[in-house]
């Protein structure tokens, strides 16, 4: 392989994540992917709400990225949890700790290893976190997980203002991928409304045929992590480095 490329999927067992590695696989990349259940590509069974699991799959990471002369790595944090969805104070406690570790915590802990190793590397990197418009707008019933995608869109904002002033070639972006045909969405409506008083919405969505394909979403998500984001275009929008975007917008551009 001449020109070899190294895509890294964390949450990569099924719906969106699946879809992005089987797009980098046909794409000829070296795909490499983090999930509990079996994964695609060169896989890690791991638990990212684990903090146990961090230093184990960022040593792997780190491994990954100084085994060849890359032309480009990326990691997709895709990896997350929407359970347990009820009022705060009103949910398994322990359920609660995990989902606030694996959606805010794991990504900036995972994040922070992923760009020492971009800059050992020395080649051109991309690290893109899927996030969600519940990062910008508070949904009852899913404190944990609002406040989760806002902290790595935030996270995200920073790092990739941090790499812009240090000149490397490692961009940084957040990417809500909206409402799409997942198991997650299976899940949020089987919810009660005294838990969540949204899902009347949701059901909506679904009988409206309003959902993303995951095999489209997840394939054009990660056509958009193939450019970088500093002075580079995606369909016509200039992308900042440290981005927070949501596909949708993009595809309608």
């Amino acid at each position: 392989m001449s020109d070899p490329h190294l895509t890294i999927i964390t949450g990569a067992s099924s719906g969106i994540g699946a879809a992005m590695a089987d797009a980098a696989t046909t794409a000829g990349h070296t795909v490499a992917t983090v999930s509990r259940r079996p994964g695609p590509g060169r896989h890690l069974a791991a638990d990212l709400s684990s903090p146990d699991a961090w230093g184990i799959v960022a040593d792997w990471i780190d491994t990954l990225a100084a085994e060849a002369a890359w032309a480009r790595i990326t990691l997709i944090h895709n990896a997350g949890t929407l359970d347990p969805i009820g009022f705060a104070g009103e949910v398994d406690h322990g359920a609660y700790r995990t989902n606030v570790l694996l959606n805010s915590a794991s990504a900036q802990v995972l994040g922070d290893r992923f760009l020492a190793a971009a800059g050992r590397a020395g080649c051109p990197a991309m690290l893109m976190v899927i996030s969600s418009g519940a990062g910008k707008n508070p949904y009852p019933g899913w404190s944990s997980y609002c406040a989760g995608k806002a902290a790595t869109d935030m996270w995200c904002r920073t790092a990739g203002l941090e790499q812009d002033l240090r000149g490397g070639d490692v961009s940084v972006l957040s990417m809500a991928p909206g409402v799409v045909d997942t198991a997650m969405q299976s899940m949020i409506r089987d919810q009660d409304e005294s838990a969540f008083p949204n899902v009347a919405r949701f059901h909506d969505l679904h009988d409206g045929g309003q959902l993303g394909d995951p095999v489209e979403v997840g394939t054009a998500i990660f056509e958009l992590a193939q450019q970088t984001c500093d002075g580079r275009t995606y369909r016509g929008a200039t992308l900042a480095n440290g981005a927070v975007l949501d596909i949708r917008d993009l595809a309608e551009r």
